[in-house]
């Protein structure tokens, strides 16, 4: 009876996969850890963009397919449930930061496509440690005339591999509901919006909340919004970065809102992720980190957090 050809064997490159004398590596390869699949990604998402961009247009993946072995797999789902999802949105705003940089060198940056797909998945011919990248142009592609770049990072030698395989050996690696998470594109900065620095940025709202915790004795903290996306956050906020709008109370989950403003509309939006958020005496759905529902955030409305938190916006 002969054994069914492992995925390596069909595409010719079993010999990676061997020590120098020939016998299969026994060292038992440490877990995965998020850190190096989020610098994998954007190591890979550099790296498309040198390959496929041409002239001034600068051309990326918007679709990626991240594979794993099925226990660092079950690991990151069972163990650290939710970390894929974190580790697709911060992926996505690393990604922004580089493309905003090639803007303000003159290059052209258009997508296309309106979202970004990223799909984790497993493969049973992977080893603990083994992970591979495959990078796609337009989401959900049912192109088959044309074979799909690989790069692949071998356990035993750690050095990255690059090959080309059919569509069709995509039938072999196993996708999950789990592991799919869809980012809408949002428009770029424009180069004249980044020469703009933190001391003269105009005030867009003013953010007004008493704290009642009794640590702040009902302090009232005031936030001036100059980005034009912010986040609410709690005490567990770690983040101090100018656009963190952090309130240091229990009754705050961390995050819990992200306000946008819309500059063509001259409005404010706002997406939950708190247990519960009521504006103006409306609830809002609850929405996941990955996929924000914004709601209309009109000027002088009063929000409550988790029923015990205040916060009220002004037009500055």
């Amino acid at each position: 009876m002969s054994t069914k050809p492992s995925i390596w064997q069909r595409m010719g490159i079993q010999d990676w996969f061997l020590t120098n004398n020939g016998s299969t590596s026994s060292g038992k390869s440490k877990p995965l850890t998020p850190n190096q699949v989020y610098k994998y990604i954007i190591e890979e998402f550099r790296k498309s963009i040198s390959e496929l961009s041409f002239a001034e247009r600068v051309v990326f993946y918007h679709e990626f397919i991240i594979c794993l072995n099925p226990d660092d797999y079950r690991e990151f789902i069972d163990n650290k449930k939710g970390i894929l999802g974190l580790i697709s949105q911060e992926s996505v705003d690393n990604f922004y930061e580089i493309l905003n940089k090639q803007v303000a060198d003159g290059k052209k940056v258009e997508p296309s496509s309106n979202k970004w797909v990223f799909r984790f998945v497993s493969h049973p011919d992977y080893k603990p440690g083994d992970i591979s990248f495959i990078g796609k142009l337009l989401p959900d592609s049912t192109q088959k005339e044309e074979n799909l770049r690989v790069t692949f990072i071998p356990r035993q030698t750690g050095l990255a591999q690059t090959f080309d395989i059919n569509n069709d050996i995509l039938k072999d690696f196993i996708f999950y509901s789990e592991g799919y998470y869809e980012i809408p594109y949002v428009d770029i900065q424009k180069p004249e919006e980044k020469t703009i620095n933190d001391s003269q940025r105009v005030v867009l709202a003013r953010f007004e909340t008493t704290i009642p915790d009794k640590a702040y004795s009902g302090q009232k903290l005031e936030y001036l919004m100059k980005a034009d996306d912010i986040v609410v956050s709690g005490n567990e906020e770690t983040r101090e970065e100018n656009h963190i709008f952090r309130i240091p109370s229990e009754w705050v989950n961390t995050p819990h809102l992200k306000i946008r403003y819309n500059r063509p509309e001259d409005k404010f939006y706002v997406a939950s992720f708190g247990e519960k958020t009521i504006l103006n005496e409306n609830l809002i759905e609850r929405s996941d980190i990955t996929g924000p529902k914004w709601s209309e955030l009109p000027v002088n409305s009063r929000l409550i957090l988790n029923g015990i938190i205040g916060v009220n916006i002004f037009k500055s």
